[in-house]
């Protein structure tokens, strides 16, 4: 048996080793440098395609942007997709106090770029992606990008006052996040991504107050069509999150799908080197199609 933290390596250094794919466009929905989305054209003919919006990881910290994933959107692309890659701010680089990684996220300025990105894709795709279909639109995200995917998919049902709540349900097709941090309680016992989650809500203070409205296991049910693409050997966002998103969700009286991939960590889930990347496109082409 291999060792899991060999393998582990060797995931991410393949899902890290392709370069970046420049988009076909990019477009702005703020002022801020971050307030931007790369869009790619499906690269195969005929007709409009379906709108994939893509939210990347990187545990909601500065280092990671939506570079790495440019891959997988161009692999998404080559699939037959539209897709739109969002950007947004993310920590400010600085290592938190007593830690060594960049500080996770940006209180309220993550969710308040991810809420205008969404609202503004569709008129960006209009004017920049014309081959988009945007009556078919799936969400999804990786890892902390499968949070805030699962999160935008559940505006309509943020608590009442909150500033990024929306009157009515999206005009998705459904929502596939990718080994997803979607159970905030259970991906701090776990502590993932060290810590990551209590420093995005900007601390323990603060934890509770503002996990009711950006927790996606507390935000439930959507009435969105949910589906989670998990890697058994996953050691960055282990699988017992995604289980306790699914038993969340059955809680609430709704059925999330759960694709668990045998002898897959965390990576291959957006490297097109991996055929974990190919049940990937499948879950979205089920939902858009």
């Amino acid at each position: 048996m291999p060792d899991p933290a060999a393998r582990d390596a060797a995931e991410e250094a393949s899902a890290f080793s392709h370069p970046a794919v420049p988009p076909d466009a990019t477009a702005a929905y703020g002022d801020h440098p971050d307030q931007i989305v790369d869009l790619y054209a499906p690269r195969t003919g005929g007709g409009r395609a379906p709108l994939v919006v893509v939210l990347h990881g990187g545990a909601w910290r500065a280092p990671y942007d939506r570079q790495h994933i440019s891959p997988f959107a161009d692999f998404l692309a080559r699939r037959g997709f539209a897709v739109a890659s969002v950007e947004y701010r993310r920590g400010p680089g600085l290592p938190h106090q007593g830690g060594t990684t960049p500080v996770a996220g940006r209180w309220p300025e993550t969710f308040d770029d991810v809420a205008a990105a969404l609202d503004a894709v569709p008129e960006l795709a209009a004017a920049h992606l014309p081959q988009a279909d945007p009556h078919r639109t799936v969400l999804t995200g990786h890892s902390a990008g499968g949070q805030l995917a699962l999160w935008a998919a559940a505006r309509h049902v943020l608590p009442a006052g909150s500033p990024w709540r929306l009157p009515a349900a999206p005009a998705l097709r459904g929502v596939v996040a990718l080994a997803p941090i979607g159970h905030f309680d259970r991906a701090r016992e776990l502590d993932v991504c060290g810590g990551a989650v209590t420093q995005l809500l900007g601390g323990e203070e603060a934890y509770d107050e503002r996990a009711a409205a950006t927790d996606p296991a507390r935000l439930l049910p959507t009435g969105i069509a949910t589906a989670l693409v998990q890697g058994r050997a996953d050691l960055t966002v282990p699988a017992e999150v995604a289980d306790a998103f699914v038993e969340a969700a059955a809680k609430a009286g709704e059925t999330v799908g759960l694709t668990l991939l045998e002898d897959v960590g965390h990576f291959p889930l957006i490297d097109p080197a991996a055929d974990a990347c190919a049940v990937v496109a499948e879950e979205l082409a089920q939902l858009a199609f």
